[in-house]
């Protein structure tokens, strides 16, 4: 599933180095094995701290700008990849994304930070939630950066395309049996066409609400704190 992700943002014009940032843990070994056997750069770094990680391999690389694709989205769709970097770079924005207010299905997600944001937010960033997800950090403090949120035109933030769940996965395996072998690099108008004459399958995981991960973190991090305040006044 991570390969054809890979090949998919592999299409797009702007994107000079890909790199897979796995962790250092020993489930993730199939992953760097994959990248090995596929002359494909990773990076192996903390599991819990996301943001770390990132940071590492950025001063490894010294890129300008970094574009984050989640490793759960192998529907990624290189145009909208190009579109968010474009303007990105146009206005010369510090984050750029579709994800402030989606309106693309989940699973198309696509982030384009500076450098020197990345630098601030890993400065900055002192709750496990901020470090564990890369650019809450910013979408909690916007007026400290120049952001734009990149929209498409009808709202389809109710289609979920990522895998998280056993029924994500069913979802996407039938898309790909469905598009794949007639048209290898389908686009995401022709995902929206096959859902759109196949209407059931869009049934499968629709249970499933967008972001479950971020909330789970918050709540978790919200509980924490309240039960030392809790000791704390006992």
């Amino acid at each position: 599933m991570l390969l054809q992700q890979i090949d998919r943002i592999k299409k797009s014009e702007f994107i000079d180095k890909l790199i897979v940032a796995t962790t250092v843990d020993t489930s993730d070994d199939a992953i760097a094995l994959m990248c090995e056997e596929n002359n494909i750069l990773y990076y192996r770094g903390s599991m819990e701290n996301v943001l770390e990680r990132f940071y590492q391999i950025s001063r490894i690389y010294e890129p300008k700008n970094i574009i984050r694709l989640t490793g759960d989205c192998p529907l990624i769709d290189s145009d909208i990849i190009d579109q968010v970097i474009e303007r990105h770079l146009n206005q010369k924005n510090d984050y750029t994304s579709n994800t402030i207010s989606p309106t693309f299905p989940d699973g198309l997600d696509t982030e384009v930070f500076t450098m020197k944001a990345l630098e601030e937010i890993f400065k900055k960033a002192n709750r496990p939630s901020l470090k564990e997800h890369v650019t809450l950090y910013i979408h909690e403090n916007p007026a400290s950066f120049k952001i734009e949120n990149i929209a498409n035109a009808e709202n389809l933030s109710n289609h979920r395309w990522t895998v998280d769940e056993p029924e994500d996965y069913e979802l996407v395996y039938l898309i790909y049996e469905g598009l794949y072998s007639n048209k290898p690099d389908f686009t995401f108008h022709d995902i929206l066409k096959f859902l759109n004459e196949n209407t059931e399958l869009q049934k499968l995981n629709a249970v499933y609400k967008r972001n479950e991960g971020l909330r789970k973190s918050l709540n978790q991090e919200y509980e924490r704190i309240k039960n030392l305040n809790r000791k704390g006044m006992e």
